[in-house]
């Protein structure tokens, strides 16, 4: 039964980003960067990468903690709601004194403070969304979920069009416009999330109580710890570069980053919606579960493990080795000027798909187990060897340095991960299903070696194509089992 409930939320999350995203990321964000050019990009991307490693500031956990406890006590979403919205209000001030702090600190100037204040306004109204989206993850209202997740890109789309692509004499394209073009889509969608949520919930009126707050920021705290340290690893790589390269060339070497780091973005947001169904379904599991440790790879929480990392496997190695070997093609058909570099680091930066997909599926089974003191010990040390690689790798290197530095923490985590997740629920993986992994991968490879010989977009169907089929082959895709789960 969870594994149909997973399956159907998959399809629904997957189905409506798919129809949207995409052109969001490769439309209009590379609409947008082309517009303003690399360098005025870079110096956005860099505010927005700070603001992401403080974002936790916003959260503090609360999310993470709210989709499994409400998948587990359904009937505390009412109490929940009203304490928890308030706590949102009170720590957006909080986030705003460090953030504007920390600017203050690296030498933030007049403009720079004024995008700040707007993209901290946005990432509220981000980290809103989402906590509100919790609340119909963990009931399983995977639809509405589905909705939320792609309505506030679907607007900023309609007015970012607009902008870009009808000026009406308004001058050229600025930053500011983008930035606050997803203020008003943010808006919208957390007013009809909040709507819906109300006539769900019944809810009244916001309520502080003490004694509520202090106890559910208590049990978040280790839910915060880990998306901070997991933001840094993940967001720090921009910050660096623009600390450590040259001051002529900082917002030249992060606009180059965040433009070959878009298209891994893409893809990490496919892995980051399998995760979705996957933190309230592993929730109730291992709720179950009296003894966690007693599963064994007949259970259903080890079958939906296994399955959604074949899954994912499948996806994210033909995608790394199809990509990097196609980077110059593909970043000739986003970009306008400075390929050579665009393509260098993307040929690197993709391969961070690979462990970040297996994050997803192993980090959401360890946090639904409440394993989070373990998470925290491996983001910490992803984090700490991510800064070191960056300090000896930017100065040498710029740009690629940092992809080597995002790609050596990723594996770090996702190894880790892997190794605590079967040790602790005591999974046997057996060398039949590790030697089938192997043979797709190196398969895989020897594929993508023929890219340069034919045309790029063929290529990638070609490839594509014959990977999913070898994956049902080898029944690392169960592909007869999907459809059965998906019709009943």
């Amino acid at each position: 039964m969870l594994k149909r409930s997973l399956l159907s939320g998959l399809f629904w999350v997957l189905l409506a980003n798919l129809l949207v995203k995409p052109f969001w990321i490769l439309g209009i964000e590379v609409g947008v960067q082309n517009a303003v050019g690399e360098e005025m990009y870079g110096f956005y991307y860099a505010i927005l990468s700070l603001s992401f490693i403080l974002n936790i500031l916003l959260d503090l956990g609360i999310t993470n903690f709210n989709t499994r406890n409400i998948a587990q006590n359904p009937k505390l979403i009412s109490k929940h709601l009203s304490g928890l919205l308030t706590i949102k209000l009170l720590l957006f001030a909080l986030y705003l004194v460090v953030a504007f702090s920390v600017g203050a600190l690296l030498g933030y100037g007049s403009r720079q403070f004024r995008l700040l204040a707007w993209v901290c306004l946005n990432q509220f109204l981000n980290s809103l969304i989402l906590y509100l989206r919790s609340n119909f993850e963990g009931l399983l209202l995977f639809k509405w979920d589905s909705l939320l997740s792609v309505l506030d890109r679907l607007l900023m789309i309609v007015i970012c069009v607009f902008l870009l692509w009808c000026p009406m004499g308004q001058g050229p394209f600025r930053i500011e416009w983008f930035v606050g073009a997803q203020t008003a889509a943010y808006i919208a969608t957390a007013l009809l999330a909040l709507a819906v949520l109300i006539r769900k919930t019944g809810l009244k009126r916001l309520t502080w109580n003490r004694a509520f707050s202090l106890a559910i920021i208590r049990k978040s705290l280790p839910f915060a710890l880990l998306v901070l340290l997991m933001a840094s690893y993940n967001r720090i790589d921009p910050v660096m570069l623009q600390l450590l390269s040259p001051a002529d060339a900082a917002d030249h070497n992060v606009g180059i980053y965040a433009g070959a780091f878009r298209l891994l973005d893409a893809l990490t947001m496919i892995a980051y919606l399998v995760s979705v169904p996957l933190l309230p379904i592993f929730s109730k599991l291992t709720k179950s579960q009296v003894v966690p440790s007693s599963a064994s790879n007949d259970s259903e929480l080890s079958s939906i493990t296994i399955m959604m990392f074949s899954m994912m496997m499948v996806f994210s190695i033909t995608a790394a080795c199809t990509l990097s070997a196609l980077s110059e093609p593909l970043m000739q058909l986003l970009y306008n000027n400075h390929i050579d570099e665009y393509s260098n680091v993307f040929s690197i930066l993709i391969f961070c798909i690979i462990p970040i997909s297996t994050t997803y599926v192993f980090g959401t089974l360890l946090t639904a187990a409440g394993r989070l003191r373990q998470l925290n010990i491996f983001a910490a040390g992803s984090l700490i060897a991510n800064i070191l690689i960056n300090l000896f790798c930017i100065p040498r290197w710029g740009a690629e340095g940092s992809a080597f530095a995002a790609l050596g923490a990723q594996c770090l985590m996702a190894t880790a991960q892997v190794a605590a997740a079967v040790k602790h629920f005591k999974m046997r993986i057996s060398p039949s299903y590790i030697l089938k992994l192997a043979f797709f991968t190196l398969s895989v490879i020897a594929m993508s070696f023929c890219t340069p010989h034919i045309s790029w977009w063929i290529a990638l169907v070609v490839i594509a194509t014959a990977s999913i089929g070898m994956a049902m082959l080898l029944k690392l895709i169960n592909i007869k089992e999907i459809i059965k789960e998906l019709k009943q």
